[in-house]
This record gives C-alpha cells, sequence and structure tokens, in this order.
C-alpha cells in the first residue's frame, strides 16, 4: 500500500514539475493575433451619398394670364415629347383670332373684286386697240381719198378726230388697267399684314396649352385646376405649373470627402445603390468632378462663404448610370437616397495585408530591441531604444514572425504599400506571399517591439477583442 502512494505521489510531483517548468517557459510570452500574406484582386473604393437627380429638368412656367381650366398630368406621370400637359382660359385669344379670321376673309374678298375689276380693265384695253385699229385703217382710206380730191377735206378731218380720240381712249384704258394692278397688289399686300398679324394671335392663343418639351417624367406640381397662374414673374406662386424630368440620363450627384476626391478621375466605374430600391445595384460612371469645395454642415461653396470657420469639406462627384440591359433606371425617381462606390484603382493578384497590421516605428530603436529580444538596454551605446527620441522619424511597416532561438519572436519590418481598399492594403515590397504577420489585438500591438516572443491566439473570442 505504501508502495503505490509512494508511485502515486511521484507522479504528481513529475506533473507538476512539468507544468512549473511549461509555466515558466511560457511567462513573459505575448499573445497575439495573425494572419498570413496571400495575392488576391484588389479595388480602391472611394464613397459618396447623395441623390438621385435626372440630367435635364425643366420648369414650365405660365406663358399666359388666366385661370387653369384642365391640368392632364399629375406628379409621377410618364409624358412624351409634345403632349398636352395643361390649358389655360382661352376666350380672350380664341375671339381675337376669330375676329382676324373675319377680317381676313373680308379683304380676301375684295382681293377678288379688285382682281376681277383689273381682268374688266384688261377687257376694256384690249377693245380700246381694237378700235384704234379700226380707226386708223379709215383715217389712211380718208388720206388717200382727200390726196385723189375725192372726198372733202371735212370728212377727211373726221376720221382723224375719230383716230385721234380712239389713241387717247387706249392710254386712259392703260391707265385704268394699271390702277387696278395697284389696287390688287395694295389690297393682296394687307392681307398679307393681316396673316402676319393673326401669326401673332395664334401664338397667344397657343400659349394657353402648355405641351411637354421631352419625353420624361412629372416630378412637381405645384397648382391646381381652377387657380390663376401669373407670368413674368419667376420664382412667385402661381408662376410654375410643374417640373418634368428627362429621365433617359439619369445621374447619382454625390459628395465625396477631400482626403478622397484627389483619387476620382472622370470615366472611372462606379456601383450606385438606392435606399428605397434594397438589393439593386445601378451601374455608372463619373461624368463630373467638382472644383469647388462644400462646407459640409450647410453645401455652401467656400468661396461664397463669409466666415473663416475651419470645418471638414466635401467635393461634388456627378455619376451618369448607364442604360444597359436588364438595369431599369425607369425605376429611380429624382431625390432618391443614393450611394456611389467609386473604383478608383484596381490591382489583379496584388499581394495583400489587413490594415490593422500596419504600424509606425522607429528602425534604428527597432533594431537595437530585436538584439536584445524586445527589451530596451540602459547605458547602451546601441541605437537609439525605443520612444527614447520622439523627433525620430518613423516609417510604416508590419511585425513578422520568425524562430529565433527555438522561439517565435516578431521583428519590425517597413514595407511600402499601394492603394487601399475598405480592410486591406497592397503591399509594393517588403513582403512576399506566405509570410505571417502580426495583426492584433490592438493594445497589443501599440507596445510590440522586435524580437518580443509571441504566441499565436487566433481563437474567435480573441478576435473579436481585437
Amino acid at each position: 500500500m505504501k508502495k503505490v502512494l509512494l508511485i502515486v505521489f511521484g507522479v504528481i510531483l513529475l506533473a507538476a514539475i512539468i507544468g512549473g517548468t511549461i509555466y515558466h517557459s511560457r511567462s513573459g510570452v505575448t499573445a497575439v493575433t495573425t494572419a498570413k500574406i496571400t495575392r488576391q484582386d484588389l479595388a480602391s473604393v472611394v464613397t459618396g451619398t447623395g441623390q438621385i437627380k435626372p440630367k435635364n429638368y425643366v420648369n414650365i412656367g405660365a406663358t399666359a394670364f388666366g385661370r387653369i381650366t384642365r391640368l392632364y398630368v399629375q406628379e409621377g406621370d410618364h409624358i412624351k415629347k409634345g403632349q398636352t400637359l395643361a390649358t389655360i382660359e382661352s376666350v380672350q385669344p380664341a375671339a381675337t383670332v376669330a375676329a382676324q379670321e373675319a377680317n381676313i376673309a373680308s379683304m380676301k374678298t375684295d382681293v377678288n373684286s379688285y382682281v376681277a375689276a383689273e381682268k374688266t380693265a384688261e377687257a376694256n384695253l384690249v377693245q380700246a386697240q381694237a378700235d384704234l385699229v379700226q380707226k386708223k385703217f379709215d383715217m389712211e382710206r380718208a388720206q388717200q381719198l382727200y390726196d385723189a380730191k375725192l372726198i372733202a377735206k371735212q370728212d377727211y378731218d373726221a376720221k382723224k378726230a375719230a383716230y385721234d380720240v380712239s389713241a387717247a381712249t387706249v392710254q386712259q384704258r392703260q391707265a385704268s388697267l394699271a390702277q387696278s394692278k395697284a389696287q390688287t397688289t395694295s389690297a393682296v399686300s394687307h392681307v398679307s399684314q393681316q396673316v402676319a398679324s393673326q401669326r401673332v394671335n395664334y401664338d397667344q392663343l397657343d400659349r394657353t396649352i402648355s405641351r411637354a418639351p421631352f419625353d420624361g417624367l412629372v416630378t412637381n406640381v405645384p397648382v391646381r385646376e381652377g387657380e390663376t397662374m401669373v407670368t413674368g414673374i419667376q420664382n412667385a406662386l402661381g408662376s410654375t405649373l410643374m417640373t418634368v424630368a428627362d429621365m433617359s440620363v439619369v445621374t447619382a450627384e454625390v459628395k465625396v470627402d477631400e482626403t478622397d476626391v484627389v483619387f476620382v478621375k472622370n470615366g472611372q466605374p462606379v456601383d450606385v445603390t438606392v435606399d428605397a430600391l434594397p438589393g439593386k445595384v445601378f451601374k455608372g460612371h463619373v461624368t463630373e468632378v467638382g472644383d469647388q469645395a462644400l462646407l459640409r454642415t450647410t453645401g455652401i461653396a467656400t468661396s461664397q462663404s463669409t466666415t473663416g470657420t475651419e470645418e471638414a469639406k466635401d467635393f461634388k462627384i456627378v455619376v451618369t448610370l448607364d442604360n444597359i440591359d436588364g438595369q431599369n433606371n425607369e425605376e429611380l425617381r429624382p431625390g432618391l437616397s443614393a450611394t456611389a462606390k467609386i473604383t478608383t484603382a484596381t490591382v489583379a493578384q496584388a499581394v495583400v495585408l489587413p490594415l490593422q497590421a500596419l504600424v509606425s516605428r522607429d528602425t534604428a530603436a527597432e533594431a537595437a530591441l530585436a538584439k536584445n529580444h524586445g527589451k530596451p538596454v540602459e547605458n547602451s551605446g546601441d541605437a537609439v531604444q525605443a520612444g527614447s527620441s520622439k523627433s525620430a522619424t518613423k516609417v510604416q511597416g508590419v511585425y513578422v514572425l520568425r524562430n529565433q532561438d527555438g522561439k517565435l519572436r516578431a521583428y519590425f519590418t517597413p514595407i511600402k504599400t499601394g492603394i487601399t481598399a475598405l480592410t486591406d492594403i497592397e503591399v509594393l515590397s517588403g513582403l512576399k506571399p506566405g509570410d505571417e504577420v502580426v495583426t492584433g489585438r490592438y493594445k497589443v500591438l501599440r507596445e510590440l517591439t522586435s524580437g518580443t516572443a509571441i504566441k499565436r491566439d487566433n481563437s474567435s473570442g480573441d478576435s473579436k477583442n481585437s
């Protein structure tokens, strides 16, 4: 029995010795979360928020004074170019047109009478000319008979006088014909003048009818039937019938932070999501990058602000949505809240590092710490120790895991980076796929130094706390 107890006691003592050895070996070892460097496609994205806006829209104003007699559309209606939108009372313009029509008809009747008189004058002239020919023949025969002493001079003079009278009649008929033609021309000119005046009357009458200037969507109708429209006063009540938006080209006007706008260029692809249409993504591209900074609190351009308050600024970016198959832009409405994700750069199969692994350190101090396993050496003539020089130049890098002296240790490695994604960043130099780096926890990473002994602790609980 004593032998058994001695064996049990020996086993317990051995276990205690082994446990103590393990505990002692692990004391001073820092638990960290790690990640391995991989290759993957990386995209840099700039996000902006704003609203949907049509590329072109017009406020259809009142073109005639009067009461609205009929509204043919309402907000949300799709309309076609030339479609009648509303009518305004047109009694007076219509009466003016009717009176002018009667006046023109009367003048045309006068023209017809002048034309008839002109034809009569032409016939009278032809008759007078024929009579003149006859009188000329009679005078010539009388001249021959008179020369042969066969008729008296009295008879000859009578024939000559008749000829002279006929010649004068021809001249009179010619003058009468010219007068008739002048009267006809004058009457025709008066008719043309009245027709021109009638076009003005027709225009006044047409202004009582509002028509769609293009295919689009009615976005606002601030008036109702029976209200009186007022012309010539902008932005006054009763001066705007409705607003029509051309939705054939739809844009998203968003604001981007001043720190991101430098990466945005025309033509870059954009994914637009709309709060009112969850689950749908609208493809587009950047078509305008604003040059004027806007105050974030007021939206006023900095050049127009009278205060000198320093605050965050945004820049306006206009995204034009593409017209592609399967993308129904007609579902969109002006004013809907939108979020634009602008892809500013892409790299295929880039060496990718988690952003949380990046730290800034003094390389000289880290080199000194690495020689002493992460602990500062007092009175050392080595390089400047960590934190001993606030003015030391710091560079960005990561802590890479390496086996040294039989232990896993972290060593600071400077790197050069490229484009930045939401949670990752491209590594241009300093790391290669397969390298393992420290990613957290944040409190540990903030105080970590080169040469420190570490152990991996990538459990889900720790990851959440990191």
